[in-house]
């Protein structure tokens, strides 16, 4: 099996701009800088997305997160940061090596894709989904 981008670039196989590296965790500046400072934060260990992710892992990834973010804020000046992860094609995973985003913002007109809008809950509906998933947290 070929060796994916992120393995090869943990190899070093191919050059990046590495921000943190240490035995578990390498960090450096997405190639697409989506803004400027834009950081992928990866796991050594090759695990397709969060879904495929152990307990182990996903510690040792998410507990270098803070630090990351901090220095990320300080050293670019952002006024805050975006700190996101995609799982499959259809939530915008295009490299299947799990990833977590540091994209710093700058301004309310940064283009970064992401929109929130408010609406009236239903609160019955959140009621019965947040019980699905529940059941489906103590399987």
């Amino acid at each position: 099996m070929d060796k994916c981008i992120f393995c090869q670039i943990i190899a070093g196989e191919i050059p990046s701009s590495k921000i943190y590296e240490d035995d578990k965790v390498l960090a450096f500046l997405d190639i697409s800088q989506t803004t400027k400072g834009h950081t992928l934060v990866i796991p050594k260990k090759h695990v397709r997305n969060m879904l495929d992710m152990s307990e182990q892992v996903a510690t040792d990834l998410f507990k270098r997160l803070p630090k990351l973010a901090r220095a990320v804020k300080t050293a670019t000046g952002a006024k805050g940061l975006n700190i996101l992860n995609n799982n499959e094609e259809i939530a915008g995973q295009s490299v299947f090596h799990a990833h977590v985003h540091i994209i710093p913002r700058y301004s309310n007109q940064d283009e970064i894709g992401i929109t929130f809008t408010e609406h009236e809950p239903d609160f019955e509906a959140l009621g019965q989904l947040a019980q699905a998933i529940a059941n489906e947290v103590t399987k």
